[in-house]
């Protein structure tokens, strides 16, 4: 039987899980899950709420919406947070029963909560680091507790490198191969800035693998384009309709400027952050930098490859079913992987029939069942 390893699901933060993972002297920082006056949850720092907690439904977004204006409404919540949660939504080894009644050998796990705050508590990066390494701690966990089939996702940030070299030292002691990042700027830095070859060192020494992933983290794009930060929307709908361009646009910046020129090694993963982009987005990068190359009279950096080639070797990409992987895959080349996004609304209970349908079987494509999250891994 052909191995599957699903790029991209998600474990729920329980209540307490940052205050009791959280170094004592950092308690007040701690984030948590807590209950209104009506009885809605909510996600809260410093006594703050900063984003209202939803229990998702595989295939059901509208769920969510629902929620969301009930609350809008006056209304008290349709369920009670802690009731209607299950187990495979956080307990990891309820998660490995899902993964065996789904058909499905393995999953990289993200965290849930942790994909919606780290920009609005960047404010204060001591609690920024606190509330990761927290999460961290956790992981470990995970990854003990997982038995090899849960591949716990770390969360990190650029902005305190000797942090950052703490922190990846005990992930790789835990086994923890893989770690969430911004794709956005550090402190007005760009990721490929020299300032920061140490920090890709790093990862490369350590063995983890640094990983972009839809979050609440620094933007690309000014403030003024999302409106839906006042109104208490989930999503931006332009954050939504432009989900690849800060992957594609930190990618070209560390391409073109060489890093993955002096870091041979160095692997990347891009995960929720859709797919169909990349087959144009390698034809502007080569043609970009072939044009600018004439027009300016010299390259960013000496390359000895071309733009390209270095996409194809170091970067790996979620694909979700309905974005037609074989396709993109005949378009582009091998480096495209299978994901379910569960147990978010939109993703889905059933990933191995929606890739089937695509066309996509496990024998024929072993780059995207398995082989391609396996680079990242480092199996």
């Amino acid at each position: 039987m052909a191995r599957i390893v699903d790029s991209d699901q998600h474990l729920y933060e329980s209540r307490s899980l940052w205050a009791d993972h959280i170094d004592p002297s950092a308690r007040d920082e701690a984030l948590s899950l807590v209950d209104d006056e009506r009885g809605y949850t909510w996600l809260s720092w410093r006594g703050a709420p900063l984003a209202l907690a939803d229990v998702h439904l595989p295939g059901d977004t509208a769920s969510c919406g629902a929620h969301r204006n009930r609350y809008r409404a006056g209304k008290p919540p349709s369920y009670r947070y802690d009731e209607v949660l299950p187990a495979s939504y956080w307990r990891p080894e309820a998660r490995v029963r899902w993964l065996d009644d789904v058909g499905l050998d393995e999953a990289v796990v993200f965290p849930n909560y942790g994909l919606l705050w780290e920009r609005r508590l960047s404010s204060s990066l001591a609690a920024v680091t606190a509330n990761m390494t927290a999460w961290n701690r956790w992981c470990a966990a995970v990854q003990a507790e997982g038995r090899g089939r849960l591949h716990p996702v770390a969360h990190l940030t650029l902005r305190d490198p000797q942090w950052l070299k703490t922190e990846l030292a005990r992930l790789a002691g835990a086994g923890v191969r893989l770690a969430m990042i911004g794709a956005g700027s550090v402190d007005g830095r760009a990721l490929s800035h020299p300032d920061h070859d140490r920090i890709w060192s790093a990862f490369v020494d350590h063995g983890i693998t640094p990983v972009f992933h839809v979050a609440d983290q620094v933007r690309v794009f000014d403030d003024c384009w999302y409106p839906g930060d006042q109104s208490g929307d989930l999503v931006p709908a332009t954050e939504a309709v432009f989900l690849w361009v800060p992957p594609a646009l930190a990618l070209t910046d560390l391409i073109l400027h060489g890093v993955f020129e002096r870091h041979p090694r160095l692997r990347f993963g891009v995960v929720e952050l859709s797919s169909a982009w990349v087959p144009q987005f390698l034809l502007l990068l080569d043609g970009a930098s072939d044009f600018t190359t004439r027009l300016n009279g010299r390259p960013v950096a000496t390359l000895s490859r071309r733009p390209s080639e270095y996409f194809l070797e170091h970067v790996r990409v979620s694909s979700f079913s309905y974005e037609d992987p074989k396709q993109l895959t005949d378009k582009t080349g091998d480096v495209f992987m299978f994901c379910s996004d569960y147990p978010h609304s939109e993703g889905t209970a059933t990933p191995l029939d929606d890739y089937r349908r695509m066309g996509c079987e496990e024998p024929a494509m072993p780059g995207l069942f398995h082989d391609n999250v396996d680079t990242l891994l480092h199996h």
